[in-house]
């Protein structure tokens, strides 16, 4: 597996929605490690995926190919809602479309299974925040947090690639 000085590197495959990021942007930036590590906002389609050392040109000619089969689609994210009290997302009004990629990436690669086959079900998400573990914030940043992003929804989006 790739490392960076002592942390090992993954990879996932992301559904970009840039349309988010006005409302998401800035509490991601506080709440969300990815976001400080420049990951866009976006809904999982596989996480974890390959080591990145894994992913060639024959890896990518694949994910083109999977991917080309799903029509790109709108879609609207209108919902604030939390796992337990701990991660704040938007959820789509239909997820449907999400759970077909979803299938269809774990299906072509059952060794990368969804969250390491932690959850039963996957639900397509847009993460906002989580709880930092090293206590710098909670969940009244969280709250806080979306209560000033359901103001904002919903939003409308264009599902276009998966990176």
């Amino acid at each position: 597996m790739s490392r960076l000085g002592d942390e090992e590197l993954e990879s996932a495959l992301l559904l970009p929605v840039p349309a988010a990021e006005a409302a998401v942007g800035a509490h991601r930036a506080r709440l969300d490690a990815s976001a400080r590590d420049g990951v866009p906002a976006h809904v999982t389609v596989l996480y974890p995926f390959l080591p990145p050392a894994a992913i060639g040109p024959e890896v990518l000619t694949e994910l083109a190919a999977l991917f080309a089969s799903v029509p790109g689609f709108s879609f609207t994210l209108d919902q604030v809602r939390w796992f337990d009290q701990s991660v704040v997302w938007l959820g789509p009004a239909d997820p449907a479309p999400f759970q077909t990629l979803i299938r269809l990436a774990a299906a072509a690669y059952p060794s990368c299974p969804p969250y390491r086959g932690a959850h039963e079900d996957v639900v397509p998400h847009l993460t906002v925040g989580h709880r930092d573990d090293d206590g710098d914030y909670g969940l009244a940043e969280l709250q806080a947090a979306a209560a000033a992003v359901e103001l904002l929804l919903p939003i409308t989006a264009e599902a276009t690639e998966v990176t």
